[in-house]
């Protein structure tokens, strides 16, 4: 009997947290499986007895020695599932599947932003990716957008597939109808703090509302040890323009999903993602989005009002429009009121 080798020793914490754990509990009882986790990884209560977890310290040399352990112990029967982004680092015998979440990885953005730290973690896996692909026998992705990204990479020297799930896929649907759609001026935004989540310009977007004299609510949920520095100027900006912005830090997965039943809408202004759960979340959670114009956002729904991400201005209008406050017409003229007007000297 050929087993399951599920290799996700550098996955803890958001999404792939969510995913890995719904993937743990969906193996079937009699079914062998291995599965190498990070030892920061809390397994699902309902995780199958038969599995057996062997923990990897987060440190270079414990991983490596998980990538030894692999190469000596895969059989040629075995399926090899790659949770972590990279393909092994040895050649195996089995066959080998890897399943891509991290869009940085193969998509050719700029790190700024980062701390060095990330950033040289990212460079070094992006080589990992591009060097090993041959190690693969297959890549999985959750959208068309990903599948055109890492087609540029492999080159044909793999297939790519797109499988999209999630740990419940009941109530997703693309769209709202008209009838169902709520106007409420209280916004969730489900996200964590790095560099293209673009909380600061979202934050902008609420000072320039504030500046109209509209105070809609907005419920973050940063974890503030890790983003300290965002939070802190986030906090800022709440006291001195009066924005109605509060922050839930430390919530579990299934505070995640309390908290969009009680908001009025969702809004996403991320200027990239590899998939978009908060979005597919929040729509089986009956919620009107909010999201960037962008690809990653089309591959997965129809959002009731777009904006350009990367414009403070066209996400508070965004807003307004969402919650029914119409923009004024230009007041034009016609030709000869405008030469009147230049003549009038400005009067």
């Amino acid at each position: 009997m050929h087993r399951l080798i599920i290799h996700a020793t550098n996955i803890h914490q958001g999404g792939g947290r969510a995913l890995l754990s719904a993937l743990l509990e969906a193996v079937q009882d009699d079914y062998q499986t291995v599965a190498l986790l990070d030892r920061r990884m809390v397994p699902p209560a309902n995780m199958p007895e038969n599995i057996e977890v062997k923990f990897v310290a987060p440190a270079i040399g414990q991983r490596l020695s998980a990538e030894r352990w692999l190469s000596r112990n895969v059989d040629p029967r075995d399926v090899v599932l790659c949770f972590g982004n990279l393909p092994p680092l040895f050649k195996l015998r089995g066959r080998v599947v890897v399943f891509i979440q991290n869009r940085y990885l193969i998509d050719n953005v700029k790190l700024d932003g980062f701390p060095l730290k990330v950033r040289l973690r990212l460079v070094m896996e992006r080589l990992w990716l591009s060097g090993r692909i041959a190690n693969a026998n297959e890549f999985v992705v959750q959208t068309s957008t990903m599948k055109n990204l890492l087609q540029l990479i492999t080159q044909g020297r793999a297939k790519v597939r797109i499988l999209p799930f999630v740990a419940e896929p009941a109530g997703y649907v693309r769209g709202i109808p008209q009838a169902e759609r709520q106007q409420r001026d209280d916004f969730v935004y489900v996200a964590s703090g790095e560099p293209h989540k673009n909380h600061r310009r979202l934050i902008e977007a609420w000072r320039l509302l504030a500046e109209e004299g509209l105070f809609p609510s907005l419920c973050l949920t940063l974890d503030e040890a890790r983003f300290a520095g965002l939070c802190r100027d986030i906090d800022i900006m709440r006291r001195q323009y009066g924005l109605k912005v509060k922050n839930m830090t430390g919530l579990s997965h299934q505070d995640v999903l309390a908290l969009y039943k009680k908001a009025g809408a969702s809004i996403y202004p991320s200027t990239f993602e590899s998939f978009g759960l908060p979005l597919i979340e929040a729509r089986q959670a009956g919620l009107p989005v909010l999201a960037s114009e962008l690809d990653y956002v089309r591959d997965v729904l129809d959002p009731e009002q777009t904006f350009d991400p990367h414009s403070a201005i066209s996400i508070a209008k965004a807003v307004k429009r969402f919650i029914g406050i119409n923009e004024q017409p230009l007041p034009l003229l016609d030709a000869g009121q405008f030469i009147a007007f230049v003549l009038a000297n400005g009067e």
